[in-house]
């Protein structure tokens, strides 16, 4: 054992470094084709908690470098981020991030005692290897927007939620779950103000270069959002308004599938790229809203699903076919000189019915409106694209009997829809049945490689709401 080192069961801080150096050459070193596919997902898992937990160990170092005072001796004052891009050889961004964190999710010594993280539980999950670094950087930015005049209780809980959260979701999926948590702990949306997002606003052209090219940034209140992205997600999409394809459509109107889908193969533009030339056709002298025609068989223009309940409250968030979110007051008044409709559903969150009035393959305006308000995107777990990318699917399909009635449709973007068939290697979809905690949604089931037991799983990427209340619920039992 190494002399003066911190002893842990025997074995010293040195040693277990060194005998993490040698479990690294023998995984570098051994085989992984000896693995069946199921041995190799297993040993991916375990690969992936034992990295989480190793950023415990770094707070620790962290805290180290500033308890010892070691930027200051090497003649960087208090910059433990400067200390560490030098002695480590790291890039600023990564050092910084790695102050950040140990600073939240590290303990620390103070006065002789030991002070635990600023945010506990979330520590104590990456400890275990439950979540990731990206998922604590999401919950130390939706902590941060807590209030300070919350109750301390309060945030503690709010916190512990965001963790649990974490541990059956996404980073990306968090954001929005962890959004809707917020709202509880602030209904009437003074967590962010009105005042606060107009004074936020703006877009910034930057000077021309030599080129002539120009830089954009800036911040856009959540009606601009609301507003831009069906011109995006109609202009914007593979084939569309290619200024170096002569033959490219630069409005959908009247344009067929085969020829968008031709159109489309000879696209090698980057989405920035199209988003970019999407930009430039609508502000062109013929373009402009009322000469977009129609996306996925809806015109094209911002659709808003709001709840009666949040409408009577007069507080919440509405959700946009784009997968976005507006407040409730910048909603209605949106709404105000638009075509409403009205959609009811079971406590389930699925459409009571809406089915055709004649047999038809196809469905209708007011089906695909109905989908977009219960479903939000394409319902395949672990896909986030929104409505507005996706089609209508028939989970019964038609060739076999399928009625074209809502209870047998769901929404599906085109890569997923590309993967439903009769094969071992495509995905089934399913109606969850009545004694199922998701009773009436639609479950896709994976292939066997993927999921061995094959059993019907939903998609809640687009259900951020319920993923709270959920989450709030869980913590309320003893």
């Amino acid at each position: 054992m190494t002399s003066g080192a911190t002893v842990l069961d025997d074995i010293t801080i040195a040693d277990a470094i060194a005998m993490l150096s040698q479990a690294t050459d023998a995984l570098l070193q051994g085989s992984l084709a000896s693995l069946s596919d199921g041995e190799f997902v297993a040993v991916m898992r375990d690969y992936e908690m034992g990295k989480r937990r190793l950023a415990g160990f770094e707070h620790r170092l962290i805290d180290g470098v500033e308890t010892r005072c070691l930027p200051q001796k090497a003649g960087w004052k208090a910059r433990t981020d400067k200390y560490l891009e030098a002695t480590l050889h790291l890039g600023h961004a990564d050092a910084a991030s790695r102050v950040r964190a140990a600073g939240l999710l590290g303990t620390h010594q103070q006065d002789g005692q030991v002070v635990p993280p600023v945010l506990a539980s979330t520590a104590e999950l990456q400890e275990q290897g439950r979540i990731s670094a990206d998922h604590a950087r999401v919950i130390a930015k939706l902590v941060d927007r807590i209030p300070d005049k919350t109750d301390p209780v309060q945030r503690e809980v709010t916190e512990a939620q965001l963790a649990e959260l974490a541990t059956r979701s996404t980073p990306d999926d968090l954001s929005k779950a962890g959004a809707r948590v917020l709202d509880r702990l602030d209904p009437d949306g003074e967590l962010t103000t009105e005042a606060d997002r107009q004074r936020r606003r703006g877009v910034v052209l930057g000077k021309q270069g030599i080129d002539g090219m120009s830089t954009i940034s800036g911040e856009l209140t959540p009606t601009a959002r609301a507003l831009l992205d069906p011109i995006f997600a109609d202009l914007a999409r593979p084939g569309m308004c290619n200024p170096a394809d002569p033959e490219s459509p630069w409005q959908a109107e009247g344009i067929t599938a085969e020829v968008l889908e031709a159109a489309a193969k000879r696209d090698t533009r980057t989405a920035a790229q199209r988003q970019h030339d999407a930009l430039v056709a609508f502000l062109r002298p013929e373009m402009g809203p009322t000469n977009l025609g129609q996306h996925r068989g809806l015109p094209v223009s911002t659709i808003i699903t709001m709840s009666l309940a949040d409408v009577e409250a007069a507080a919440g968030v509405a959700t946009t076919a784009s997968g976005g979110t507006v407040p409730l007051q910048e909603a209605l008044v949106l709404a105000e000189k638009s075509k409403p409709f009205l959609a009811i559903f079971d406590h389930h969150g699925r459409p009571l019915h809406l089915g055709h009035s004649k047999k038809n393959r196809l469905a209708n305006p007011a089906q695909r409106l109905a989908l977009i308000a219960a479903e939000r995107g394409c319902t395949r777990p672990g896909c986030n694209a929104p409505a507005t990318l996706t089609q209508v699917h028939h989970v019964t399909d038609w060739a076999k009997g399928g009625a074209t009635d809502i209870e047998n449709l769901t929404l599906a973007c085109d890569a997923c829809h590309s993967l439903v068939g009769d094969g071992p290697d495509n995905w089934k979809t399913v109606v969850m049945p009545r004694d199922s905690e998701n009773a009436g949604r639609i479950g896709w089931i994976a292939p066997r490689l993927v999921d061995p037991t094959q059993t019907p799983q939903v998609n809640d990427r687009h259900h951020a709401g319920e993923q709270a209340t959920a989450a709030f619920e869980r913590s309320l039992r003893p």
